[in-house]
């Protein structure tokens, strides 16, 4: 790698670094399961998804687990039955 190669953003084995991200039993199968194609979506929405909520484009992280909890009891789901989900019951 040159100096020059450097100053433009060559990063060489970084291209694509890897991080790992704890899932519920369930959404783990159902990634692992996912066609390569289904993947690469997914790692690709994943991805701008952080890119933006750290550019603070996005709703912060509390506001967005709020709306999930919201839209979550409008369709029935309970905090018993989130508990329990939690748990992994």
């Amino acid at each position: 790698m040159t100096a020059k190669d450097w100053q433009h953003g060559y990063n060489g084995a970084m291209a694509n670094p890897t991080i790992t991200i704890p899932l519920d039993p369930q959404t783990a199968r159902a990634y692992e399961s996912a066609p390569p194609e289904e993947k690469r979506k997914i790692q690709a929405l994943l991805s701008l998804w952080l890119r933006e909520l750290a550019a603070g484009e996005y709703p912060s992280l509390q506001q967005v687990l709020d709306e999930v909890g919201r839209k979550a009891k409008g369709r029935g789901l309970t905090p018993e039955m989130l508990d329990s989900l939690l748990k992994g019951a």
